[in-house]
C-alpha cells in the first residue's frame, strides 16, 4: 500500500475516533452553546437553539454527565456557566460544584432558553444564537459534532468554515469518497493487516476509557443491562464479551462523567468498536498485534460504513459498529478476507432495519443485539456460509452490499426519522 494512501487512513482514524463526554448530541449543543457565549463575551439573557431533527431527537431522553438529569436544558446550563469550546466534545467535563451552578443557573433562567427544530438538508445541524443588551451572536456547527461553519458576533462574520465543511452537499452524504480518499473493504482490510504495527498501537488507548466505562456500568446504571448479563453469563466468553461491553453503553446513556472514546461522532459506537474485539481477543489468547489490527479492522469498518449511511441516520449506529465487530471477530479466528465479506453480508441481512429512536439507556438493549449477531454471523462466516446474493440487501460484490445498506440509511430512512420525532413529541 501506498505511504500516502496509509497517512490518510491513519489521520482519517485519529480524526474519528476521539474522547467524547456524555452522549455526542447534547455534547455538540454544548460546545456550541458555549462558543456562542464566548464570542457574545457575557453571560447572554437568551439563547436560541435551532437544531436539526436528528440532533434533536438523540438529545432528548439522554442522561447529562454528573447531574442526575436528562435532555438539553442543564446541557446549555452547563455550557454557559462553565462550558469551553477549547474542550470539544469534553465540554461537560466540569467539576461538580459547577454543575450545582449550573442547576442552580437553569432554576432561575430556565426561560432565557428556546429550542426549535429547524428544517435543513444537514442532518447534523446545530444553531445558537445569544444575545445581551444590543450584542448578539451565533454559532452554527454542521456536518460533524465538533465542525463550526460559522462564527459570528453583532452581525459580523468572525469565521466562515463553509468552504471547508466535509460532504457539503447532500448528494455527497452518501458517497464512500472524501478528502479525495475513496474506501473499499479490500482497503480496509489491507490497511489493517499490513500497516507497520506503530502505526495502528495509537488505537490502545481506546481500550483504557472504554473499558473503564464498562467498569463503572457494571455497578449498575440505566436498565442495567450490563450488570445482569453479566450476573448470568456463567463464564460463557460471548455473553461475559456481550455484558461488559454494554455495561459501558448503560453508564454513557444514565450520565455517568466519564469520558469514552468515541467512533463517527457517537460514544455507542466507539464503545462497540472497542470492547468486543479487544475481550475477545483476551479470552482467546491472542496475540497483542492480533488484537490490535482487530480493533484498527473494527473501527475503520465501521467508519467506511458509517460515510456512506451519514453522520446521523434513522439507522441505529450500532448496524454499521456491530458489522465492524464481525470483521475483527473473523480476524481473531485467523479467518480470510473472503470470509470477512461474508460476515458484513450476513450482518447486513441480519439488523439493517435497526431504528434509530433517540439516545438513551435502553441503547444498550440495541447494542447487545448488534454484538449478539456479529458473533452469530462471524461464525457463519468462519465455516463459509453467507447469504445469497438474491438475498434482500446484499449483492454478489461487497461494496455494493454496503453501498446498498447505506442508501438505506442515509435515503429510505428520512420518512422514519419524521415519524419517530413526531411519536417521541406527542407522547401521552
Amino acid at each position: 500500500m501506498e505511504e500516502s494512501i496509509r497517512k490518510q487512513l491513519n489521520a482519517l482514524l485519529r480524526q474519528e475516533v476521539v474522547l467524547a463526554t456524555g452522549c455526542t448530541e447534547p455534547g455538540a449543543v454544548a460546545l456550541c452553546v458555549a462558543k456562542a457565549c464566548e464570542t457574545l463575551g457575557r453571560e447572554p439573557e437568551t439563547i436560541e437553539l435551532q437544531l436539526s431533527k436528528n440532533v434533536f431527537k438523540n438529545a432528548m431522553g439522554v442522561g447529562i454527565p454528573g447531574t442526575g438529569m436528562i435532555g438539553l436544558p442543564i446541557a446549555v446550563a452547563m455550557a454557559v456557566v462553565a462550558g469551553k469550546s477549547s474542550r470539544g466534545l469534553e465540554v461537560l467535563t466540569i467539576p461538580d460544584h459547577q454543575v450545582e451552578k449550573a442547576k442552580a443557573w437553569l432554576a432561575n433562567n430556565a426561560s432565557r432558553i428556546t429550542i426549535g427544530v429547524k428544517d435543513s438538508c444537514e442532518k447534523l445541524y446545530i444553531e445558537c444564537n445569544c444575545s445581551a443588551g444590543s450584542d448578539t451572536s451565533t454559532a452554527i456547527i454542521s456536518h460533524r459534532h465538533t465542525h463550526f461553519v460559522l462564527i459570528a458576533r453583532n452581525g459580523q462574520v468572525l469565521f466562515d468554515g463553509s468552504a471547508t465543511a466535509p460532504n457539503s452537499t447532500p448528494e455527497a452524504d452518501n458517497d464512500c469518497c472524501d478528502d479525495g480518499l475513496c474506501l473499499t473493504a479490500r482497503l480496509v482490510y489491507d490497511y489493517a493487516t499490513t500497516a507497520p504495527l506503530d502505526e495502528l498501537e495509537f488505537i490502545k488507548e481506546t481500550v483504557k476509557y472504554n473499558d473503564a466505562a464498562a467498569t463503572e456500568g457494571l455497578k449498575g446504571y440505566g436498565l442495567h443491562t450490563g450488570k445482569i448479563l453479566m450476573e448470568n453469563a456463567a463464564g460463557d466468553i460471548v455473553h461475559t464479551v456481550v455484558a461488559r461491553t454494554v455495561a459501558a453503553s448503560d453508564a454513557r446513556m444514565d450520565g455517568c462523567t466519564l469520558s469514552v472514546y468515541s467512533n463517527s461522532g457517537s460514544g455507542n459506537q466507539g464503545i462497540a468498536c472497542t470492547l468486543p474485539v479487544y475481550n475477545y481477543g483476551k479470552a482467546k489468547g491472542c496475540s497483542d498485534e492480533q488484537i490490535v489490527r482487530a480493533l484498527i479492522l473494527n473501527h475503520l469498518m465501521s467508519i467506511y460504513i458509517k460515510r456512506g449511511i451519514g453522520r446521523l441516520s434513522a439507522l441505529c449506529g450500532i448496524v454499521n459498529a456491530s458489522i465492524g465487530v464481525a470483521c475483527g471477530i473473523v480476524f481473531l479466528h485467523g479467518g480470510s478476507f473472503e470470509q470477512m465479506c461474508y460476515a458484513i453480508k450476513n450482518m447486513i441481512n441480519t439488523i439493517a432495519g435497526m431504528v434509530c429512536d433517540g439516545a438513551k439507556p435502553s441503547c444498550a438493549l440495541k447494542m447487545s443485539t448488534g454484538l449478539y449477531s456479529a458473533f452469530v454471523s462471524a461464525e457463519l462466516a468462519h465455516h463459509n456460509c453467507v447469504v445469497d446474493a438474491t438475498d434482500g440487501l446484499s449483492e454478489r460484490d461487497v461494496d455494493c452490499s454496503i453501498r446498498n445498506l447505506g442508501r438505506l440509511g442515509h435515503d429510505g430512512m428520512d420518512q422514519v426519522d419524521d415519524t419517530v420525532l413526531d411519536i417521541m413529541t406527542h407522547k401521552q
